[in-house]
């Protein structure tokens, strides 16, 4: 049994056990836990619950936040010297440098076209559920404040995910979801089928077009947005959808008069293989999300994006304000970091990377596609997925996975990476064939 800390009569893990409640877990956790003792680039050094030590690359990026790695000496810097100056002041009738320079990143970093409006008002918000809250009220707000306040309805699409607030969850696929839980309690929002995968026939594309403009017809009066996640679905299914579906469901919000938002939180700063996974359409929308590795991982950070037309709207009609304030809203500690790791993407040089790893991923993944168990092999960026014909056995993939010097944290029937950025080929390498092999010992050759 694990020896314990000096000073506490049981260890780490076992007060874990007694006193904390882990994301989607009964309260009483069975599956396995590590101790992380350290960090540092790639690599998360652990402790079981028997006081092995372990070191594992993380394939996971921390749930894809950590882009730039542990203990990254430019991000350490910059909380630091945020740390010496003040780490907290309210966002109510005051600002400050870090938040104003991390609102020019995003304007100037954010997707834009000659032909359509700006996205040049920023909302900062502690987390990514939260900022897709506000998108969804800034888009009912405005809708009231352009003589529509029927319009209280989102359109969405099935297999997507996008937080677990209540708003959030209303958009969220609402049969194959996480939340099925709460049926009398999430708003009855209009969803349609999940847009055709890449690389999909005309014909597929232009019959899901003809659906969802039926619905968008359906419920024009009802409807304040559309919102989605753009090409690549994550936790409702790591799904890689056709580039094309963007671009008609601009079209429709356009010709409806309803809003388009873009939830790029686990997408954006370049994780598909563009800055914001929008581009791959080459679209703008209306409104746009974007958090988890905007602070390299370090804080909890997110932002909502809008048209001036959009902000300006709101702040004439109805309320004539926003209606949301979170007590940690622009955080100067989180905004520093944040524009630090921003800062470090603005050589371009993430692009050449980000193909590296997702060739690399590519590679190690190839013998997959000779497992059983295995259903389809797919890669976006650095991005690499196994999708299996039945549910992971989560606890013993996961296990099989540490003893093989990998991190990885499987759900459903879908086993994946979106490692750092800063991962060598080499790391890369044994990422991929450290998800194989841990899948063939588990769900057999």
């Amino acid at each position: 049994m694990l020896a314990p800390r000096p000073g506490h009569a049981m260890s780490v893990i076992q007060r874990d056990r007694a006193s904390l409640w882990h994301p989607y877990a009964p309260a009483s956790v069975t599956l396995p836990l590590w101790e992380v003792e350290g960090a540092d680039g790639v690599t998360l050094r652990l402790r079981d619950e028997t006081g092995r030590r372990h070191e594992v690359l993380d394939a996971m990026s921390s749930w894809w936040a950590v882009i730039h790695g542990y203990r990254n000496p430019v991000l350490d810097t910059a909380a630091k010297r945020q740390l010496d100056t003040f780490s907290h002041v309210m966002f109510g009738g005051l600002t400050h440098e870090p938040a104003v320079e991390l609102a020019e990143r995003l304007v100037a970093m954010a997707p834009s076209a000659a032909d359509r409006p700006r996205l040049e008002r920023v909302f900062l918000a502690d987390s990514g559920s939260v900022s897709v809250e506000v998108a969804l009220k800034l888009a009912v707000q405005f809708q009231t404040a352009s003589g529509f306040p029927k319009r209280q309805r989102f359109l969405s699409i099935r297999g997507g995910y996008h937080g677990d607030t209540f708003g959030a969850m209303g958009v969220c696929d609402p049969v194959d979801g996480m939340h099925s839980a709460f049926p009398g309690l999430l708003a009855a929002n209009v969803f349609a089928a999940r847009p055709p995968a890449v690389g999909a026939v005309p014909e597929e594309i232009a019959e899901w077009q003809a659906h969802v403009e039926e619905l968008a017809e359906e419920h024009t009066n009802e409807l304040a947005a559309i919102i989605v996640e753009p090409v690549l679905q994550g936790a409702g299914g790591m799904f890689v959808y056709a580039a094309e579906c963007l671009r008609i469901l601009r079209d429709i919000a356009d010709r409806h008069g309803i809003l388009l938002i873009l939830d790029e939180i686990a997408t954006g700063f370049g994780r598909t293989g563009e800055l914001f996974a929008a581009e791959h359409a080459g679209i703008v929308p209306d409104v746009m999300c974007v958090g988890k590795a905007l602070t390299g991982g370090y804080l909890t950070l997110a932002a909502m994006l809008c048209t001036g037309e959009v902000a300006a709207r709101v702040s004439i009609g109805g309320a004539g304000a926003l209606l949301h304030g979170p007590t940690f809203m622009g955080n100067p500690l989180a905004c520093s970091v944040a524009n630090a790791s921003l800062g470090i993407l603005d050589d371009g040089t993430w692009r050449r990377v980000v193909a590296r790893i997702g060739s690399g991923l590519a590679a190690g993944l190839e013998a997959a596609n000779a497992l059983d168990a295995v259903k389809e092999v797919r890669t976006i960026g650095a991005v690499g997925v196994l999708e299996l014909n039945t549910d992971v056995d989560v606890a013993a993939v996961t296990s099989a996975a540490v003893g093989r010097g990998v991190w990885l944290r499987p759900f459903r029937n879908l086993v994946y990476a979106m490692p750092p950025y800063i991962s060598t080929a080499d790391e890369v390498r044994r990422m991929g064939e450290g998800m194989v092999a841990a899948v063939a010992e588990v769900h057999g050759p």
